[in-house]
């Protein structure tokens, strides 16, 4: 008997900066992120890549990753893509871009990946606001010996 569909495992997935496909199909990812420090707050983010890798699956599947918010709650960003894994030998790899995303307030962010509406992965994105370093102050003028 040949199984028609089988919920696939996700073998990876990692939040990075950008995801690039080389002439030989392999991925390079850029600035795998496990935190996001800003200087001040709110900032938009250029660009954010979730890279997820499906694989011991069969059958056709909807992936959503959505992008939550401190309050556990809030989605700021979310995005389906259909995809098929034909056996469970074979694997897809899927890349979602979430342009501009604003960052309001500090605090820790989640990265969830589901397929089919099962919860495979709820990875915590702290965001820490680390305001730049103030100037050195130059040295004042030195002080006069005492008079005697």
């Amino acid at each position: 008997m040949n199984p028609t569909r089988i919920l696939p495992d996700l073998q990876a997935s990692l939040l990075c900066e950008d995801v690039r496909q080389e002439a030989t199909g392999n991925f390079i990812l850029v600035g795998i992120l496990g935190y996001v420090r800003v200087p001040q707050l709110p900032i938009k983010a250029f660009k954010l890549c979730v890279y997820n890798r499906w694989t011991a699956g069969v059958g056709q599947f909807v992936e959503s990753v959505r992008l939550v918010a401190p309050d556990g709650t809030t989605v700021i960003r979310k995005s389906e893509v259909r995809f098929a894994l034909q056996d469970a030998t074979h694997h897809s790899t899927n890349v979602t871009l979430f342009a501009g995303v604003e960052f309001t307030q500090p605090g820790v962010y989640y990265v969830e990946v589901l397929v089919d509406d099962v919860m495979k992965l709820r990875s915590p994105v702290p965001v820490i606001l680390q305001p730049p370093p103030k100037p050195a102050q130059p040295p004042g003028p030195t002080p006069a010996p005492a008079a005697e």
